[in-house]
């Protein structure tokens, strides 16, 4: 029986215990770096979601908005009694315009209850405008929000599936004015690095000196590179980016292992190592049980019976040994870990264990 645990064990590492390769290695330059200025922009506004199954808000915040949203249509309510809460929500609605993002395109839309609805199932989003950081608006969202989930029940049983308060409208929000985006100055662009690196800067920089024009591209520490746009090539911009982006570089990412603790999931770089180091590694479980005895007066008295608790404590403590653990790869960190025959939430305690002692040649990252 302990036998088929360790194999399940195994399989289970197996899955949970996966290698990403982080070497260096050639990758475009648009893939790896992003123009500065070139960037999205968040949108906000606060809607009223109706037609929900009296799934909706029970607070009287959800019908003054609904008299609020009639009065805009001209439709009179003359008394706040004649609506109801419970077939509508208040929700907060975001969106992201993209870079470049043009009036009349059409982008995705995130709905969320704010205050007590039950569910968002079947709801309508009315006209919601969406306003910038400036507070000036920029698009407007509307549409049938789909949750991707279901809550029912009944009798005192229910069932759930994933969050229902909390919806998508896809392409649900037409822009409807222009966010301006500058990304250069006439003369000069700037390469932002996702993942900032002093060689992969440098590489980048020479890489651009070689291909496009000597001396054009400087690179300012880590993060970015500054590359002067030749005057032969300012009247093309888009061409003369699209060009930029397409070069190839030698890459190089930190050695990392991230560990998702809620879900178990440990990914190990490609340049992760393990020094020679002796790892023992053993379960302790706490098992406590409470048994409740009624001890029975003595017989002809008027004694009352008295309730009495057993209490049981069993302590286990699983047999450990010291293995050598030891690596120059993630394959071979990968095959040394395994041999300790433990789940991955034992596997996320001796990584940063390992990290403690100096043993991880790489950064520890917790999700």
């Amino acid at each position: 029986m302990k036998s088929g645990t360790a194999y399940r064990n195994v399989a289970v590492l197996a899955v949970a215990l996966f290698s990403v390769a982080f070497t260096a290695g050639a990758a475009r330059i648009g893939d790896i770096c992003e123009i500065q200025g070139a960037r999205g922009n968040h949108l906000r506004g606060i809607g009223i979601v109706v037609g929900l199954d009296g799934t909706g808000d029970s607070s009287e915040a959800a019908i003054v908005a609904q008299q609020r949203m009639l009065d805009r249509m001209d439709i009179g309510v003359d008394s706040l009694g004649d609506l109801s809460s419970d077939n509508s929500a208040i929700v907060m609605v975001t969106s992201e315009v993209p870079a470049f993002g043009k009036a009349g395109t059409r982008v995705d839309v995130q709905v969320s209850s704010l205050y007590d609805a039950d569910s968002l199932e079947g709801g309508l989003l009315m006209e919601t405008l969406l306003y910038g950081i400036d507070n000036n608006v920029y698009a407007v969202a509307q549409g049938p929000v789909s949750v991707g989930g279901f809550d029912v029940g009944g009798n005192g049983a229910g069932v759930q599936r994933n969050h229902v308060t909390a919806g998508r409208i896809p392409m649900g929000a037409f822009i409807e004015r222009e966010i301006p985006t500058n990304i250069t100055d006439g003369e000069r662009i700037t390469l932002l690095l996702k993942e900032p690196n002093f060689r992969t800067a440098s590489n980048i920089q020479q890489v651009i000196n070689e291909e496009i024009a000597p001396q054009s591209a400087v690179a300012y520490g880590a993060g970015s590179v500054t590359v002067q746009i030749p005057q032969n090539r300012q009247g093309n911009l888009t061409g003369f980016i699209a060009e930029l982006q397409s070069l190839e570089v030698e890459s190089e990412s930190v050695a990392r292992v991230v560990i998702n603790e809620r879900t178990g999931t440990i990914v190990v770089g490609g340049d992760v190592m393990i020094k020679p180091v002796q790892v023992a590694h053993g379960n302790l479980s706490i098992q406590i049980a409470t048994q409740p005895v009624v001890a029975m007066p003595e017989p002809f008295t008027d004694a009352d019976p008295v309730e009495q608790e057993i209490v049981d404590i069993e302590v286990t403590e699983e047999e450990a040994h010291l293995m050598p653990v030891e690596g120059a790869s993630a394959a071979e960190v990968a095959a040394a870990l395994n041999n300790l025959r433990v789940t991955p939430r034992d596997m996320i305690a001796i990584f940063q264990a390992l990290r403690h002692a100096g043993a991880l040649q790489a950064d520890l990252e917790i999700m």
